[in-house]
């Protein structure tokens, strides 16, 4: 491989918090080894506009605290076709750009396994997605804001609960996996938890509410992720239990973007940190189409196509000890 002297960074997907202090990240330890960085903004459709700009030291400045990322995201329909990685690849070659970092999810990388492929261009994937579904890492960056963000949220929602003695459904973001809702509904204290990878059922549903009904509960969390399959959606299930449990009064909650927002966690910046500095080590050491993890608070390399048709498993532990503490 050639000597890498110039390096693209871009956010590509849905945002997460800590995006930017990875993009800081990979600026500032290009620059500490004397490689120059580019900023490509609104990520693959940067790459084919050509909004593409250096950045140094400073222009990173005071971001690492900031949710959402500088470099702006997009969603690029015209990335899917050859004809447009072709343009995106003819512009990254004006800025005579030697490797990419890229920082998203799946999507993101699929698109970056699909650009190398055609172009052999350097590729390194930072798993930036709230979600934290992308096998090869513990953690992705923005998850552990995400839930605190939910935890926060439903610590409020519980108080209108009690007051009223109201039954709250609290849908989470989670299409295809109920990590925030697991992690959040343990440790807000819900008394249900619904999630994509465990059908429980209305029925079984029902029961349980009845349970906790009859120890004495006079309110209840339910938390659901928004892939859970138990109903068509959060309102039907909301619905189905007001009918059958009349004593309680149902109110729906969707959370929705809140929990992509706000200032990320100590957790997140120093997780992007070293995502971002070990992103450009092993560039350096010749490392490409590869994508950084963290397992046993150990940075690790795994092939960018492993992190997208890898499934991340629920922690089955964490689902025993909702159903313990939800008596």
């Amino acid at each position: 491989m050639n000597k890498i002297r110039k390096i693209g960074v871009l956010t590509s997907g849905g945002d997460a918090p800590g995006m930017n202090a990875a993009v800081r990240a990979v600026v500032r330890s290009s620059v500490f080894n004397g490689i120059e960085c580019f900023g490509i903004y609104k990520g693959y459709q940067g790459m084919i506009d050509g909004l593409i700009k250096p950045l140094n030291a400073r222009s990173v400045n005071n971001i690492i605290n900031k949710g959402g990322t500088i470099l702006k995201t997009a969603r690029c329909k015209e990335f899917y076709s050859k004809q447009g990685r072709k343009k995106a690849f003819k512009k990254i070659n004006e800025y005579q750009i030697d490797a990419l970092v890229v920082i998203g999810g799946d999507g993101s990388f699929t698109g970056a396994i699909k650009f190398y492929e055609e172009h052999k261009l350097p590729i390194i994937g930072i798993p930036g997605t709230i979600d934290n579904d992308i096998f090869g890492t513990s953690f992705t960056i923005g998850f552990d804001t995400a839930i605190n963000t939910v935890v926060e949220s439903i610590d409020k929602i519980r108080d209108t609960a009690i007051s009223h003695n109201r039954l709250f459904f609290v849908e989470v973001m989670g299409r295809d996996a109920g990590h925030i809702a697991l992690n959040a509904g343990i440790g807000a204290g819900a008394e249900e938890i619904l999630i994509p990878e465990e059908d429980m059922g209305l029925d079984r549903l029902l029961d349980s509410l009845r349970i906790s009904q009859k120890s004495g509960k006079t309110s209840s969390i339910v938390m659901i992720a928004e892939g859970d399959k138990t109903g068509k959606n959060i309102f039907e299930i909301a619905s189905y239990v007001e009918n059958n449990m009349p004593d309680y009064e149902v109110r729906v909650s969707v959370l929705g973007h809140i929990q992509r927002g706000g200032r990320p966690t100590c957790f997140d910046r120093v997780l992007a940190s070293r995502m971002g500095v070990y992103a450009i080590d092993s560039l350096l050491k010749g490392s490409h189409n590869v994508m950084v993890g963290i397992n046993n608070q150990k940075m690790v390399l795994s092939p960018l196509v492993d992190a997208v048709k890898g499934k991340t498993d629920i922690n089955k532990n964490l689902i025993r000890v909702s159903e313990i503490l939800s008596i």
